[in-house]
């Protein structure tokens, strides 16, 4: 009897485990490679994983020219015309202020510097130093300072406060020679995060945003990540915030993708519910998110951020079908959430990607049934 009651005993602690296993959050299993049922991305033309762009979510010829001559000859001039010719108001100007910013606080990761060397990224300090009066040199060095702080320290160490008070600085001089650019306060909102800004100050803040671009998706991001729950706010007032710039996005604007981001940042690091990606939330949100994507202008630059994220709750969501439109556009860039969270953005991204592949060859599909 008491073999019985072990058995059992046993039984009842393997269905307690084993979805402990297999739902940890972003955690997804595959076919292995070479294995007789395993899909192949590469029959629906996807690169190959090597192949993959890490820099950015979706293609900007004109940024990845700048990058590549301002990498290679070390002068900044490229990237100061790329700047002043994008518009202030955009979400591009944000994206390529972040890209550049990043391209130095790479090259100063790779090449600290010493004695005999001179440091990478030191084309951003000369063109600081050159162009005092450029904001568009300001709010890159800014973008660069908080990069730096949150690559090289820990939120709450003195190191970290210098430099994020150093960035503090930097946005309100980029603010300075650019008042009615939205790009340094919304640098900024990653310094509020950091330093834990008061909520008045943060409210503050937030609408000298809303006086310049009221509809910047990428500002109603960084501002998502300050109120939710693992910082300075609370699952609620993180739903309520994406909840209400859904509500109020004009026709077009991806800002009705905004809950999705919100339920992403929210997600339990077990989940021990099965159909959890397929939930009421987790699909009015999908929802959303699909409908802003669909009306959103083809150029929108954020619009890649929306399709990655996409891509996950649909892989999750075991909506394959759905899972294969995004991979149609997005294939060839993994630089946005969530791969980014990843030590291999292009290795999560690529595993997601088999697994939409196989489960849309289970369910009948194929590279002919695959909308071009």
């Amino acid at each position: 009897m008491a073999i019985l009651w072990l058995l059992m005993a046993l039984i009842m602690l393997s269905f307690v485990l084993l979805p402990l296993l297999r739902r940890r959050r972003g955690a997804i299993g595959q076919v292995p490679p070479g294995h007789p049922d395993a899909a192949d991305p590469a029959a629906y033309g996807f690169l190959r994983q090597e192949e993959l762009d890490v820099r950015m979510p979706g293609p900007d010829p004109d940024l990845l020219d700048v990058l590549d001559v301002v990498q290679r000859t070390q002068d900044y001039r490229a990237a100061a015309q790329l700047l002043a010719g994008t518009e202030s108001e955009g979400e591009q100007r944000w994206q390529r202020v972040q890209a550049c910013a990043g391209a130095a606080a790479l090259e100063l990761r790779e090449r600290p510097g010493g004695i005999h060397e001179t440091p990478g990224g030191q084309w951003l300090r000369v063109w600081r130093a050159e162009q005092p009066e450029d904001p568009g040199a300001a709010a890159v060095y800014a973008e660069f300072l908080v990069q730096q702080a949150w690559r090289t320290s820990r939120p709450g160490t003195e190191d970290f406060r210098i430099i994020m008070d150093e960035a503090k600085s930097a946005c309100a001089e980029a603010a300075r020679l650019a008042p009615a650019d939205p790009v340094p306060y919304i640098v900024e909102l990653s310094v509020a995060r950091g330093l834990a800004y008061p909520q008045p100050e943060f409210d503050k803040l937030w609408l000298n945003i809303l006086d310049r671009a009221p509809h910047h998706m990428g500002a109603h991001l960084a501002a998502l990540h300050y109120l939710c729950e693992k910082w300075h706010g609370s699952r609620e007032q993180a739903y309520a915030f994406a909840e209400a710039a859904a509500a109020r996005a004009p026709e077009g604007s991806l800002l009705a993708a905004l809950p999705l981001f919100a339920v992403f940042e929210h997600l339990p690091e077990v989940n021990l519910v099965a159909s959890f990606y397929q939930s009421e939330v987790v699909t009015k949100a999908i929802h959303g998110a699909l409908h802003a994507v669909h009306t959103a202008l083809p150029e929108d630059p954020m619009l890649a951020h929306v399709r990655h994220l996409l891509l996950f709750f649909l892989v999750r969501a075991e909506r394959w079908a759905e899972a294969m439109e995004q991979l149609i556009h997005i294939d060839g860039h993994v630089g946005a959430l969530p791969w980014t969270l990843s030590g291999d953005p292009a290795a999560e991204f690529a595993l997601y990607r088999a697994v939409a592949v196989a489960g849309y060859e289970a369910n009948g599909g194929s590279p002919a049934t695959l909308p071009g």
